[in-house]
């Protein structure tokens, strides 16, 4: 499931040309952004730094200083940043026939919550994002699937049916598959940041392969949301990031 919050500013882009028309106004001491990339895959945007992630704790934090010079100007929180950042890392060095890029991982984690920022949450110092994001109840209301609730009500707080969970919206099932502890605490939790974002990676390189090709980074996405405009609309974000600005 993805929650859609309104965009704050409409803008066009077409596949076939790398001009942004945009209903932002820019005063005259204010620059443009850069243009948003056109095509499939989003590019990879700014290296992210070797981590050593068998290391004890949370391995994320070892990318704090690199995202902490880049957030400000895509208004990424530093936490959810260094989580894409250690979650395509992690992709790397295990599953590197994959080449998922952070980009990707930020998109969808924009489209999905605003990176833990959907309605006043936000991400606290361990990674949770507070309060939790739960979202609606998936009983095949026009546009939602029907999901019956597959965990007794566990993760979601719902024993009818599910619904997504956390900064990445994970549906319980999906999260059983998927989810793992990569903050070093014990445990795999769909409302971490760190372990929402490595999980997101294996969903993706799992049913994507090679992400560097259009078609099967495509096919990835669309196993994480059927929705051709998701899609897009995960694709603008990400080439937004691959060229160190805001998200459409």
């Amino acid at each position: 499931m993805t929650i859609r919050p309104r965009r704050a500013c409409a803008v066009a882009l077409s596949l076939a040309a790398a001009v942004v028309a945009s209903a932002c106004s820019y005063g005259p001491t204010r620059e443009a952004p850069p243009p948003i990339p056109p095509g499939i895959p989003p590019a990879a945007g700014a290296p992210v730094p070797a981590v050593d992630i068998n290391a004890p704790g949370r391995t994320s934090d070892q990318l704090r200083p690199w995202a902490q010079g880049i957030n400000e100007q895509m208004n990424i929180p530093v936490a959810a940043l260094a989580a894409y950042g250690n979650a395509a890392e992690t992709m790397r060095q295990t599953r590197p026939e994959c080449n998922l890029a952070w980009t990707t991982l930020a998109g969808i984690g924009h489209v999905e919550t605003r990176h833990g920022r959907y309605r006043g949450a936000s991400l606290n110092d361990d990674g949770y994002a507070l309060p939790p994001i739960i979202g609606i109840q998936l009983d095949g209301s026009p546009g939602f699937a029907r999901i019956p609730d597959t965990d007794g009500g566990e993760l979601d707080g719902d024993p009818e049916f599910d619904r997504a969970v956390g900064p990445m919206q994970f549906i319980p099932e999906s999260w059983r598959k998927y989810g793992v502890d990569a903050d070093g605490d014990g445990r795999a939790d769909p409302n971490q940041i760190d372990d929402a974002a490595v999980a997101a990676a294996r969903l993706l390189c799992e049913n994507g392969g090679d992400l560097s090709q259009a078609e099967n980074w495509q096919r990835a996405v669309l196993a994480y949301n059927a929705s051709r405009e998701y899609v897009m609309d995960v694709r603008d974000a990400a080439a937004a990031y691959s060229v160190g600005t805001t998200a459409p």
